[in-house]
């Protein structure tokens, strides 16, 4: 299984909007290494998803939000050449409403910042494939 354990790996990702802004990071690892993304990482034994995202929106970006409601889950696959499986992480995006904090890049990130919403959803940066589609949900609710 070249070194991937046999179930995916949970992770939470935290989607923050404020002012027609929304809080991304570019990946400085793989998966998605140089695209904008939502913050987020593993959740650990014993905590929810929504106090994951929380945790590691502060770790990669210092910003402070309150976990407000579970948009929905992704798988995300990669393969080695021949076809075996690389990485298998199952992202489940919460909507977070912020509190407080200046975007500064830490952690796993090698950059954050508020992007304008109208940038993501025309899609004018490299950004992995599901920023824009769960931005979208955010949008639809409020």
């Amino acid at each position: 299984m070249n070194g991937v354990s046999n179930r995916p790996a949970l992770a939470a990702l935290a989607v923050t909007v404020h002012d027609d802004h929304v809080l991304l990071v570019r990946r400085r690892k793989e998966p998605d290494r140089g695209l904008w993304g939502y913050p987020g990482g593993h959740v650990e034994a014993g905590e929810t998803v929504a106090v994951a995202a929380a945790r590691e929106l502060a770790e990669e970006t210092g910003v402070r939000a309150e976990p407000l409601r579970t948009l929905g889950g992704i798988d995300e696959i990669g393969h080695h050449g021949d076809g075996a499986v690389k990485h298998h992480y199952y992202l489940v995006a919460v909507q977070c409403r912020y509190l407080a904090g200046v975007p500064q890049a830490a952690d796993d990130a090698e950059e954050a910042a508020w992007i304008p919403v109208a940038d993501v959803l025309a899609r004018r940066i490299e950004m992995s494939d599901y920023v824009d589609d769960l931005l979208e949900q955010v949008l639809a609710s409020a």
